[in-house]
């Protein structure tokens, strides 16, 4: 069987890989397609389509996160491989090759899956509430072996105000050196540079091509060390222009549906007693309605909120493959130049301790807000920042309390989640053997893609 290396190299579009000579080789050497994507066009969705050749309807991750009914909690970025629903791509690999291998460098759901070789980002949480940069590795001698050559897993440039090539700098690196060191059957690599710039700035800015080009630079070394396995490219969706922030969940409070308690002040989503909320997540929104009855009056309210672009009932949920019991009674699409926030507090003085910290899997939605130094006031938010990193280093407890809120969803200028309507902003596929080439792949048939490429 042939081995594989697969990139994961998020936000790549045509229109960026003008400004990438090293990807774009590997087109040149085979081919070049248009690859669909799945809706929403969000990272955990979309690697999971790739992964198992279903719709999140078949697989079950409607998005980054959703509403754990079972718990009563709102959860993105869950890490366990078990959530994902069907058969794996390893899996159907080793229905005909026993003993078939694989490494994961940063796919998503990486924690628990059966393969060879895991490399994650895990910070450690200490007792005391400090978090600090790590990843988690099986088998867990990796970890050391990656430590060693590369340093510490650079967590606070993987996300957040600061985050930069640093972090997929180092993931190049770790895939280059597991790829060499244990010679895989199938290696999978996340690159998540292009996610940052372009949603700071927008996918026109200057700045887009520059990442563009400072990540194809990291990548090349990485190619050179693949030999004669056949590479493949993926992108999981393209980023657009954006100018609108969308509070749906303050209609929703507005107008009593959306309920909330207090502590300390601080007001935190209820979501068992509501009786609708929003899980927001880039430009698509899940609301989930306590009462059946109360879905058509949803519906219509949300419908007329500026911003929303269409509103899936039952029937368009199960038109776009959403139709999944972790979906919303409905969801949310923007309108193209739209995104929508998780704000659901209608006083800043009131938002909890939480939204002004990096805090991704405290906050009931994905907030790009992460990735500036608070806009109203970027000297203070630095100067925070540093007074935290002083306290750390003394071993004491700290808040990097630096993400502005209205401002900072103000700022965002890039984002994603809509099916592409202008094929130079969709994903693309990039493959290194000809025999496969078509000009044109959907998501679901990515795994039997990379099962024909194995054989």
């Amino acid at each position: 069987m042939t081995s594989l290396l697969v990139l994961d190299v998020v936000g790549l579009t045509p229109r960026l890989l003008a400004h990438m000579p090293r990807l774009r080789a590997v087109g040149e050497r085979g081919f070049q397609a248009g690859l669909g994507t799945v809706l929403p066009a969000v990272t955990c969705s979309v690697q999971s389509t790739f992964l198992t050749g279903l719709p999140p309807s078949g697989h079950g991750i409607v998005g980054n996160g959703w509403y754990f009914r079972d718990l009563g909690e709102v959860l993105l970025w869950r890490q366990h491989n078990a959530l994902v629903e069907g058969e794996k791509l390893w899996q159907a690999a080793r229905r005909e090759r026993p003993g078939y291998t694989v490494a994961n460098v940063c796919w998503w759901y990486a924690m628990g899956a059966d393969v060879d070789w895991t490399v994650t980002p895990r910070p450690i949480y200490r007792a005391d509430g400090r978090k600090d940069p790590d990843c988690y590795t099986d088998p867990p001698g990796l970890h050391d072996e990656l430590t060693a050559e590369l340093g510490t897993f650079p967590l606070f440039t993987y996300w957040g105000p600061g985050a930069g090539i640093a972090s997929s700098r180092w993931i190049a690196r770790a895939t280059r050196h597991v790829m060499t060191a244990h010679n895989p059957d199938l290696t999978l690599a996340y690159l998540p540079h292009l996610d940052y710039d372009l949603q700071r700035f927008g996918p026109g800015h200057p700045q887009a091509a520059a990442a563009a080009a400072e990540l194809d630079a990291e990548l090349g070394p990485l190619l050179d060390a693949a030999g004669d396995r056949t590479v493949v490219v993926l992108s999981e969706y393209g980023i657009t222009d954006v100018a609108r922030p969308v509070d749906v969940n303050r209609l929703l409070r507005s107008e009593g549906l959306l309920r909330v308690h207090t502590q300390d002040g601080m007001e935190y989503l209820d979501p068992w007693t509501s009786r609708a909320f929003a899980v927001a997540d880039h430009q698509v929104a899940h609301i989930y309605v306590r009462d059946p009855a109360d879905v058509p009056a949803v519906a219509k309210l949300c419908a007329a909120l500026p911003g929303v672009g269409a509103v899936l009932d039952q029937d368009g949920k199960a038109a776009h493959g959403l139709d999944h019991p972790r979906s919303g009674e409905l969801v949310l699409l923007a309108e193209p130049d739209a995104w929508f926030t998780y704000y659901y507090w209608l006083d800043d003085a009131r938002a909890p301790d939480f939204a002004r910290l990096v805090e991704i899997h405290r906050k009931p939605g994905y907030d790009p807000a992460e990735l500036f130094f608070d806009p109203a006031a970027p000297g203070a938010a630095k100067r925070r920042a540093g007074l935290a990193l002083l306290r750390k280093k003394l071993g004491m407890r700290y808040l990097m309390s630096v993400v502005g809120l209205d401002a900072g969803a103000r700022a965002v200028r890039g984002s994603h989640g809509l099916l592409p309507a202008d094929p130079a902003d969709a994903p693309v596929l990039l493959c290194s053997d000809p025999a496969q080439a078509r000009d044109r792949y959907a998501a679901t048939e990515v795994k039997d893609l990379l099962l024909r490429l194995a054989r």
